[in-house]
């Protein structure tokens, strides 16, 4: 099964989890906890429209996620705390 996201939804969501956008030749997305940086970190692309299964792979992989998780992150049943809560549990934190 297939799965394909535009990137402007992406973002949405990410914004949305506690990331901070910076911008330079990609969008960069850092996730913040309590007004400070973490090291979970991915990057957009200033000319991509739409990410498929190989980027998305990439991008769940630096939010240590799996496709269902990172599904759930973007379609937003998992809310910041629930992703947060997630990290912490795994060690990631």
């Amino acid at each position: 099964m297939s799965i394909n996201y535009k990137a402007t939804d992406i973002s949405k969501a990410l914004k949305k989890k506690g990331f901070k956008e910076r911008t330079g030749d990609h969008f960069f997305y850092i996730l913040h906890i309590n007004g400070k940086k973490t090291q979970i970190r991915t990057k957009i692309s200033h000319d991509r429209k739409e990410y498929g299964i190989s980027l998305l792979k990439l991008i769940w992989k630096q939010l240590k996620l799996n496709k269902k998780g990172l599904q759930n992150l973007i379609d937003c049943p998992m809310s910041y705390e629930d992703y947060v809560a997630h990290l912490e549990e795994n060690g990631y934190l």
